[in-house]
């Protein structure tokens, strides 16, 4: 396992920083525009490159690319609601997501308006379509904004955070213990099943606002009905 880890760490830290981290922050930019993040695994992405930071300046830059990345997508996701929502979502690809997916989303976003936006970032699915949903309702880019950079920071720092801490760890342990890399894939796997777990939580707290026998009158000041 050891050989295994170090052949792939050193892989990842032979790619020039820069470069590493700007691959990060395309990739998150996409997972949260709409349609390509519905398949493009920016989590993954920004957790091997994680793995390769040497030092906190590198750590520093990964988490502020990531932050910026997720930003720009949703705020792309926004402006496509905004300017083109009607027509994406009757688009070929729009009817791909569903009928469902979209309504759901939509009821998500008018009931509990803010809080929709910064629990979608966590969603599958939903960290896609919500900021294409937020911009075709009455929600303020400045509102909209307000609650997703919060949702971004703690995203960006959690994944950056767990590869780095994983392949600190790692180092420190590979040549005393033969087993070492047994550690690190134990670190990634508790993470990504407490990540898991949370989604879990939050998308059956979510469910009841996205259904139709929601109460239809729970509306926010920020978010309102979509139109």
């Amino acid at each position: 396992m050891n050989e295994i880890l170090d052949g792939v760490i050193g892989f990842v830290q032979g790619v020039d920083p820069v470069l590493r981290t700007i691959i990060a922050g395309v990739a998150i930019f996409l997972e949260t525009s709409l349609l390509v993040g519905l398949v493009v695994p920016g989590d993954t992405v920004v957790i091997v490159a994680s793995t390769a930071i040497a030092s906190p300046v590198e750590y520093a830059w990964l988490v502020a690319v990531v932050i910026a990345g997720s930003l720009g997508g949703q705020s792309v996701g926004f402006a496509i609601g905004r300017w083109f929502g009607p027509r994406i979502r009757a688009s070929r690809l729009g009817r791909r997501i569903g009928g469902e997916n979209w309504g759901r989303a939509e009821r998500f976003v008018a009931r509990r308006g803010g809080i929709a936006v910064f629990v979608s970032r966590f969603l599958p699915v939903f960290h896609a379509l919500t900021p294409v949903t937020v911009g075709m309702s009455t929600m303020p880019f400045r509102r909209f904004m307000t609650w997703t950079v919060p949702a971004c920071l703690v995203w960006a720092f959690a994944y950056a955070s767990i590869g780095w801490a994983a392949a600190g760890t790692y180092e420190e342990l590979s040549d005393r213990i033969h087993g070492a890399g047994y550690v690190f894939v134990g670190i990634i796997v508790a993470f990504l099943a407490l990540a898991w777990l949370l989604k879990t939580l939050l998308g059956r707290l979510s469910a009841r606002h996205m259904h139709d026998d929601a109460d239809p009158g729970a509306q926010t000041p920020e978010g309102g009905p979509t139109r």
